[in-house]
């Protein structure tokens, strides 16, 4: 309990830390964000709708500590403002409407990646200089070394455009009514294949390099030598004693990748208008709509600190000797 006090502790002041500085970064930039906008429109703006404007977003001529009493009231009430680019619909709505979306995109992609990634460095490691510990290692690392997005415009052009096995664009059949039918779920299901395809292929070759590392280290430990002098099953000591106890890394990897799943898959949200945070993020930033950005930056950060504590958590539970620091 010591042990996740503690953490809950440094995880609170983080987020009060990136909390304070969502505040005050578009402050501190040159000229504010009604100025920006002011430019832009082409001085179509009134003074009365610039006033207006600046107390809408909270950057008027009141003193910044005001400012920021207000800006965390708002932000531990859910009220992150109005979107511009989306006026007048709410900010929390519009992450609401799209997060869905992002956490289906970059969870599937994760959870796949991890398990197969981490089954085959298990595999590799346990038959060290076999087919799959020579074949696949230089093969998935040359995979990951491309860029997500040149991947992703190569598959969506191969699979897409030229085979057209898959849809080229969006999360569902334009026209298609959203709702539990098997249905909507095929289509969602395949306008998922590509985007979550071109994640899992950059990112399995670190998983199973990650396992595989760690496993080579575990098959030396002294208890898996008894295990084998026991008699027991190779399957028994692969799966009970070697790869058990070599998860804990990759159980701290996933952790910080789920954290990241809210935010990570951008460049494949642009590059397949997928609607997800990372699409939307990219819209917010053209339109110069500050209120979306600093809610997206918060809810980014929010997902990346409650991920990593939820990890230290279950760390406890798999790891006796954290219980003993």
């Amino acid at each position: 309990m010591r042990f996740i006090l503690r953490r809950l502790g440094f995880y609170l002041i983080a987020f009060w830390a990136s909390i304070t500085l969502n505040f005050l970064l578009p402050r501190f930039m040159p000229g504010d964000p009604v100025s920006r906008m002011f430019a832009r429109s082409q001085d179509r703006m009134q003074p009365e709708q610039i006033e207006a404007l600046r107390k809408l977003l909270g950057v008027d001529d009141r003193p910044i500590w005001e400012q920021y009493i207000d800006y965390m009231h708002n932000v531990f009430t859910g009220q992150m403002g109005v979107s511009i680019s989306r006026f007048p619909t709410p900010v929390t709505e519009v992450i609401s409407s799209q997060i869905g979306w992002t956490l289906l995109l970059g969870g599937t992609a994760l959870v796949v990646a991890a398990v197969v990634g981490n089954l085959l460095g298990i595999l590799a490691a346990w038959r060290r200089g076999g087919a799959i510990d020579s074949a696949l290692p230089p093969v998935l690392v040359f995979i990951g070394s491309f860029p997500y997005f040149w991947l992703a415009m190569g598959a969506l052009y191969l699979f897409g455009v030229v085979l057209g096995w898959f849809p080229i664009r969006h999360a569902f059949t334009d026209g298609l009514e959203p709702a539990f039918t098997w249905e909507f779920i095929g289509d969602v299901g395949a306008h998922l294949v590509l985007p979550a395809l071109t994640i899992v292929l950059v990112s399995i070759g670190g998983w199973m390099l990650g396992m595989r590392n760690t496993m080579i280290a575990t098959n030396s430990e002294d208890y898996i030598t008894m295990a084998e002098a026991k008699g027991l099953r190779p399957g028994r000591i692969m799966l009970r004693y070697a790869a058990r106890n070599a998860m804990l890394p990759s159980v701290t990897s996933f952790g910080m990748g789920l954290g990241f799943v809210v935010g990570g898959a951008l460049l494949t949200e642009v590059v397949f208008a997928y609607p997800g945070v990372g699409y939307q993020l990219l819209n917010a930033v053209q339109g110069l709509d500050y209120p979306l950005m600093q809610g997206l930056f918060l809810t980014i950060t929010a997902a990346v600190l409650l991920a990593n504590f939820l990890v230290d958590i279950l760390y406890v539970r798999l790891d006796p000797r954290v219980r003993s620091n």
